[in-house]
């Protein structure tokens, strides 16, 4: 069960990669010249058979902050197992003046999608697919349920963009011959209702207290934590001692998602700095928005160690809070469990757990000088491996999960501040590198992973004469995953995946602090996946002026 249970893991890694729905063709799919917006993410693979369609909602309209409800009812010509499920959401926004907004969509009170919108102008209507594979998630759509989507937002005299969105689940049947693949046998949400949960700080958690099945084989948490208000910038955060002279944010620049189970630290989520289509200067993500800015991916957290404790018949509480957060985050995780169906009891323990609280450190390099200018660097870094190991006496026989894990932060911030300028330069990268261990008799299975999340953001602004201001900013963002899985020693699977955007504008500020206008607009996304079943993907697009001016596919 043990080499089922981790390549079925390791396939529903790839699975859950959230991706933009494909076009019939490239040349469908992306317009020289056009503004609308468009990624370089692929589309989901489907299989050689017939789906089943489900609607969910059509054409709901979002003018409020009233949720939309829907009900949902499993496809009555495809019954389960399924090859593949796939949702899919159609939005867009009419022209106008609009913020950036955030969707959820939830079946019962478990997140099926998780983003945020275009922007509109008053000469465009953004309009956008997404798409991801929710087949890891199978048990959720075996039932009739309830459902809800969220996309609050502000329409008024001033704020005309009204948005509109529809949403389906395809059902794939098998294939002639092919086996089922494993989804999770059981999908917990840690909320009992549909929404997220709002972390205004480090102490408040999102937590659910489970009664649950005695013969846990595996267990993951899926979560997210979305950057809100105050926080939404965090990366530009400095301490809080800076942050009036700095006119930035404060508790550092330093932000992790913590997991626990009763009480007990169980894992690690990095937050990504995903930025949304208002964040910094809007033109820069005109057509192309920043890397999983409209659908986020859920950070998956192996709790399989512990299994054997989740399996003793007494209630658990898993719980998350953001360190550090100030004001706020959003934030929602779903458990997700696999189960020995040919035990009646799992048992088990944990054997060792190293992890413990961030201790992150800062440096500050600041200068306030004489003439009132300030320059200088402040930084903040955090540096930890951890070991957690656990076993379970399962139906065949004993089961030993060993996950080792380094997850390193950086973050340096250089500041020029005068009368007439402000620069304020940042560099910031995450590394995580995990390496996940089960043993069962002469079988060890070896899953690795090098992640990382490197994001650059110049901002400079300069004070000119008649009172206006020019703000001009690069960011790079990126998103790198690298996996592989080794048989007693052998590589069996691997993936290398990297999303890489670069974009620069130079915006135009009134003196009451209204945009004027833009010029130099430069940006370029390219999404790069291959795997070791030969599959190839590697778009790369290009814009100038806030149009869409080159695409192209480096595979041969």
């Amino acid at each position: 069960m043990v080499k089922r249970t981790l390549l079925s893991v390791f396939a529903g890694l790839l699975g859950i990669m959230i991706l933009f729905a494909a076009q019939a063709s490239a040349a469908s799919r992306y317009k020289i010249g056009s503004g609308n917006t468009v990624t370089a993410t692929p589309g989901v693979p489907r299989p050689n058979t017939t789906p089943c369609t489900v609607e969910l909602f059509k054409d709901a309209e979002f003018d409020n902050f009233s949720p939309y409800d829907f009900q949902y009812t499993p496809p009555a010509d495809c019954p389960g197992p399924w090859q593949k499920v796939v949702f899919t959401a159609n939005i867009y926004v009419t022209k106008g003046i609009q913020y950036d907004r955030t969707a959820n969509f939830w079946l019962g009170s478990t997140n099926i999608f998780f983003g945020t919108t275009a922007e509109p102008n008053p000469d465009l209507s953004p309009n956008w697919v997404v798409e991801s594979d929710l087949t890891d998630y199978t048990p959720l759509f075996e039932t009739a349920q309830a459902g809800q989507a969220d996309i609050g937002n502000l329409v008024n005299n001033q704020y005309t963009g009204v948005i509109y969105a529809s949403a389906e689940l395809q059902f794939y049947p098998l294939e002639k011959g092919g086996s089922a693949p494993r989804p999770f046998d059981q999908v917990l949400p840690l909320t009992t209702t549909p929404g997220t949960v709002t972390l205004n700080s480090g102490t408040d958690t999102l937590a659910q207290t489970f009664s649950l099945p005695v013969n846990v084989e595996g267990a993951y948490l899926d979560v997210y934590a979305q950057s809100q208000n105050d926080d939404e910038f965090w990366y530009t955060c400095v301490p809080n001692n800076l942050s009036g002279e700095l006119e930035s944010c404060g508790n550092t620049a330093f932000r992790e998602t913590e997991v626990t189970i009763d009480g007990q630290p169980a894992g690690v989520a990095p937050v990504y700095p995903w930025i949304f289509t208002g964040g910094i200067d809007p033109y820069l993500w005109f057509p192309l928005p920043g890397v999983q800015t409209l659908i986020f991916t859920p950070y998956r957290v192996n709790l399989t160690p512990f299994a054997g404790i989740l399996s003793n018949g007494q209630p658990h509480t898993v719980s998350l809070s953001v360190f550090n957060a100030d004001d706020y985050f959003s934030a929602t995780a779903t458990l997700l469990l696999y189960l020995d169906k040919n035990a009646t009891q799992v048992t088990g323990d944990i054997i060792k757990n190293t992890l413990t609280a961030p201790n992150p450190q800062v440096q500050d390099k600041i200068v306030t000088h004489s003439n009132g200018d300030i320059t200088g660097t402040v930084s903040v870094t955090s540096n930890r491996q951890f070991l957690i190991s656990g076993y379970i006496e399962a139906s065949g026989g004993k089961l030993k999960t060993t996950i080792q894990q380094s997850v390193d932060f950086s973050n340096v911030q250089a500041f020029d501040i005068t009368s007439a300028a402000y620069v304020q330069d940042i560099e910031q990268v995450t590394s995580i590198e995990t390496t996940t261990t089960q043993q069962t008799g002469k079988t060890t299975l070896v899953n690795t992973e090098q992640a990382r999340y490197p994001l650059t953001v110049d901002i400079n602004v300069v004070l000119n004469s008649n009172g206006t201001e020019n703000q001009t900013t690069t960011v790079r963002q990126e998103n790198y995953d690298n996996t592989s899985q080794l048989d007693n020693g052998v590589e069996t699977s691997w993936q290398l995946l990297d999303n890489l955007e670069n974009s620069t504008d130079d915006l135009e500020i009134s003196g009451a602090g209204s945009i004027i206008g833009n010029s130099g607009q430069l940006s370029s996304q390219q999404y790069t996946l291959y795997n070791s079943i030969g599959y190839c993907y590697d778009e790369t697009l290009t814009a100038a002026s806030n149009k869409l001016t080159s695409f192209g596919n480096g595979c041969q």
